[in-house]
């Protein structure tokens, strides 16, 4: 009989970068971005608070405070894993054209890998991290094949065509939805050495190709669609029966912010849809789950909410063990991309 402890969390790609070097992608879309209408590059005529996160200094005295809010959460979330000492972590998270590019689009792939290595630091445009670490630094954690195959097995035998991978195919290593994460629930530097099992689920559907993991168009045709919300919902509960059957304790998470400024049309690419989040998290308190698995793919892309897709297999998983969420944090935000939610399932 296994024994699961559920994880919401974010990969935060800003709160790597130091504040005054202002890592958040509106300054620079701001800059260059064209698909921002002239008058809404000018601060004077943004949502007021909006205007007032952005204050005087261009969001560097909102960044400080929300990145402690988010390190806060994480510090907890280790805390509990540490508690729990799992057998191995699992991890959805969504691949940004990193590993799968124009050769394969796998829905989701069980990322079964022995060992791993990752550069993150590569990824911060030139800029140091928090930590002071070298660009060039190189994280290892171990996986766990032996667990990925039990997993692709008993999500095939239960109907679900999982694809699975023991080597990278194009990253070298793991990508930032699962990198990230990593560097977040080790901010003390004292190690992390649970096994870790990433799970990616194709988030991006019709843009990512297209948009190569950028903003730029590449081809005026769509991608094929990513997998459902309610699809995701099945293969999170299916995932929940497997381990629950299984000889292992494990944490499964859900890594990644909710909607994202960027990705948002209807807000012209420069905040998020916090309506849209905010429905769909007190959807998350009352347990009412329901409601997401009725939510649509339509809806996802239009509230910029894709990598929301990953919470919804943790959902699904938790929806099948009958836990309501306690949520640590709720960091809402306007200008720093995306709001994040940190929460814990036990």
């Amino acid at each position: 009989m296994g024994e699961i402890l559920g994880v919401g969390a974010t990969h935060y790609p800003p709160g790597l970068v130091p504040d005054e070097y202002k890592p958040w992608p509106l300054a620079r879309m701001l800059q260059s971005d064209e698909r921002i209408p002239p008058h809404l590059k000018d601060p004077a005529n943004w949502p007021e608070e909006m205007r007032l996160e952005w204050g005087d200094d261009e969001g560097i005295t909102s960044h400080k405070a929300h990145r402690v809010r988010v390190l806060k959460a994480f510090q907890k979330i280790r805390d509990e894993i540490d508690a729990f000492n799992p057998d191995f972590v699992l991890i959805w998270g969504d691949d940004q054209y990193e590993n799968f590019k124009e050769d394969i689009i796998p829905p989701f792939c069980v990322l079964a890998y022995d060992q791993i290595e990752f550069q993150p630091f590569k990824r911060t445009r030139g800029r140091p991290n928090i930590w002071g670490e070298p660009e060039d630094k190189v994280f290892r954690s171990p996986g766990h094949q032996e667990a990925g195959r039990y997993l692709v097995t008993g999500l095939i035998n239960k109907s679900v065509d999982m694809a699975y991978a023991y080597k990278p195919l194009h990253e070298e290593g793991l990508g930032h939805a699962f990198a990230n994460t990593l560097l977040y629930l080790d901010q003390d530097r004292s190690g992390f050495d649970y096994p870790i099992l990433p799970v990616a689920v194709n988030c991006y559907g019709s843009n990512i190709i297209r948009m190569r993991g950028g903003s730029n168009e590449h081809s005026d045709e769509p991608d094929p669609p990513s997998p459902t919300p309610k699809r995701c919902m099945e293969i999170g509960k299916a995932t929940a029966q497997v381990l629950m059957e299984s000889p292992y304790r494990v944490v499964v998470m859900a890594s990644s912010s909710w909607s994202h400024a960027f990705l948002t049309k209807k807000n012209n690419w420069i905040y998020p849809d916090l309506p849209a989040d905010r429905v769909l998290l007190e959807h998350l308190k009352s347990g009412d789950y329901q409601k997401w698995r009725d939510y649509s793919l339509a809806q996802i892309e239009d509230s910029g909410q894709q990598e929301v897709l990953n919470w919804f297999c943790l959902v699904g998983a938790m929806e099948e063990l009958g836990r309501k969420p306690e949520v640590l944090d709720w960091a809402e935000t306007w200008i720093f991309n995306a709001p994040k939610c940190l929460a814990l399932f036990k």
